[in-house]
């Protein structure tokens, strides 16, 4: 069969067509998320000394600082295909879920180790 026959065309998927309004929404939402992460990722290497000398774990101190970025390039696939199975606005909600919830994890941890599967 020809190239660009019937028998072989996919069919095209329609583009979404956003208004100005929905755009700069997403974008917000976005940018608000991002945010958080690196207000997150600033405040615990600020505040890291201070926390692992509270928690008494100084040999620990580089698996604190790494564990959440170790994770993070380990799942980034996973969560990609998950978002092509489930949807992008489900799996990104998802994601930030987890991480508010990993947050308060930290937050309360009692020893370093505790901290640095919150921080995974």
């Amino acid at each position: 069969m020809a190239r660009g026959s019937a028998a072989t065309a996919e069919p095209e998927q329609e583009i979404p067509q956003y208004t100005h309004r929905q755009v700069l929404k997403i974008l917000s939402g976005l940018m608000m998320a991002m945010l958080t992460a690196m207000i997150s990722t600033s405040v615990i290497s600020t505040a890291l000394p201070t926390i692992v000398g509270e928690l008494g774990g100084q040999e620990q101190l580089a698996w604190v600082a790494s564990a959440s970025l170790l994770t993070m390039t380990a799942s980034t696939p996973l969560w990609g295909k998950l978002s092509d199975v489930f949807g992008r606005k489900l799996m990104f909600q998802s994601a930030l879920l987890i991480f508010v919830l990993a947050s308060v994890g930290a937050g309360l941890s009692q020893s370093v180790g505790q901290l640095i599967a919150a921080r995974a």
